[in-house]
């Protein structure tokens, strides 16, 4: 008995041993493929690992600004894998089963009260898409920024430089479109502005001046590092970003072209205060106007335009109005002066001459919106006439589509934007 026992255990150890780990390694890798659920669609992907303890998957959507999100609640029983997404507001479950020797996933997802199947390929490792991304650290007016240089398995030998934006982002706000870029054949560049991600400083205390220059600095380095002219780097920006574009293009005549989205034609302010406006309209009723007005001397106040003092007067002359109660004000004793609010891209605009591409949604609350015919007058004053204007259908500030959606549990990148973009750098 005793040998039989032992010749039964040794042949479950050697039925577990190889062949087990080679059926955990078949399990892994890279799973794509399209979702659709009735007018919406989006290419998703599964990117599934094991380490020394546990099982993990990463999930990516380019489209939806997701790059390697990382799942929880993975659980793996044999030739099952199911796991959890979570987001501010919905719980994503997904179930999912290997079929055709580990090299397709078959899948149903969760989410609120729907659901909906799906099935996803294991990417070839010799797709075309093998990306080499590098961490770098650069020198804007003594402090360190980091970026990710973006290098293409096959380069067109042009290159893409994203501006960093507003607020405290980092460069993760940008990391998607660096990547699909570079998918296509253009050396990307991004970097966290100074004071967030890796980079020193503080963007809430600086200049728009020193803004600037350390996004000078971002492109000069880029070019000195990869060998690539600055006559083949074009640069593109969102919202503050895409409004420091025409200051840059001015400085670096050099640069190829610029790609503005979502730039107000006025002052960053006008585009607070016009944002107030949109969200406040039907609060204030009757009384809109002139609630706008008071509004607008609080957003002055903080850009450093008028005194605490005039503030102050402007919101005694109107506490008996019953409307005052919803005026925004912030503790007054803790208002630090943002100048930065001042800066406007319109003058730059007046004497930019390389090609620009002006790209605008029809549903953008934040910037005003005739923002893209002022920008053109800017440039017909330029006699700058080589530009051109895409309106994106309902699409928001982020642009991101916001009309009808069969499946409004994602928000994604208009279908337009991206394709949109690839023409016009084709005809450059």
């Amino acid at each position: 008995m005793k040998i039989l026992f032992t010749l039964f255990i040794t042949a479950v150890l050697v039925s577990c041993g190889p062949k087990s780990k080679e059926k955990e390694a078949d399990k892994q890798g890279t799973f794509s493929g399209v979702f659709t659920y009735g007018n919406f669609s989006d290419i998703i992907s599964f990117e599934v690992q094991r380490d020394s303890a546990d099982w993990k998957v990463f999930f990516t959507s380019l489209e939806q600004n997701a790059v390697r999100i990382p799942a929880r609640q993975v659980e793996i029983n044999e030739d099952s894998i199911n796991f959890v997404l979570q987001s501010d507001r919905y719980t994503y479950s997904f179930k999912n089963k290997w079929t055709t020797n580990f090299d397709e996933l078959s899948g149903t997802l969760l989410v609120d009260t729907l659901k909906t199947k799906y099935a996803l390929k294991r990417d070839s490792k010799n797709n075309g898409n093998g990306l080499t991304a590098e961490e770098k650290i650069f020198i804007s007016n003594g402090l360190q920024i980091g970026g990710t240089l973006w290098q293409p398995a096959q380069s067109n030998g042009e290159a893409m430089v994203f501006i960093s934006s507003s607020g405290g982002a980092d460069r993760s706000a940008s990391r998607a479109e660096a990547i699909h870029f570079s998918k296509i054949g253009y050396t990307t560049f991004h970097y966290d502005k100074r004071g967030t991600g890796v980079s020193e400083g503080n963007w809430q205390a600086a200049t728009m001046e020193e803004l600037l220059s350390d996004d000078i600095h971002a492109i000069q380095y880029f070019s000195e590092r990869t060998s690539i002219p600055l006559s083949k780097i074009g640069i593109k920006g969102s919202s503050q970003g895409s409004a420091k574009i025409p200051f840059i293009l001015n400085d670096i005549p050099e640069l190829k072209y610029g790609i503005v989205v979502s730039c107000p034609g006025s002052t960053l302010l006008e585009s607070d205060l016009n944002y107030w406006k949109n969200r406040n309209h039907q609060v204030f009723g009757e009384d809109f106007e002139s609630a706008a007005e008071l509004q607008g001397k609080v957003f002055e106040h903080i850009a450093g335009k008028i005194s605490r003092k005039d503030l102050e007067k402007a919101l005694k002359s109107k506490k008996n109005e019953s409307w005052s109660v919803d005026i925004w004000v912030p503790n007054l004793d803790e208002v630090e002066v943002d100048k930065k609010l001042l800066y406007s891209p319109v003058p730059h605009f007046q004497k930019t001459q390389q090609p620009l591409l002006i790209i605008q949604g029809t549903a953008d609350e934040i910037i005003p919106v005739n923002s893209h015919k002022i920008i053109v007058e800017a440039l017909e004053e330029a006699q700058n006439d080589r530009y051109e204007i895409l309106l994106l259908k309902d699409a928001n500030h982020a642009v991101n589509y916001v009309g009808q959606r069969d499946f409004p549990y994602w928000s994604k990148l208009h279908p337009e934007y991206l394709p949109s973009v690839e023409r016009w750098l084709k005809a450059r």
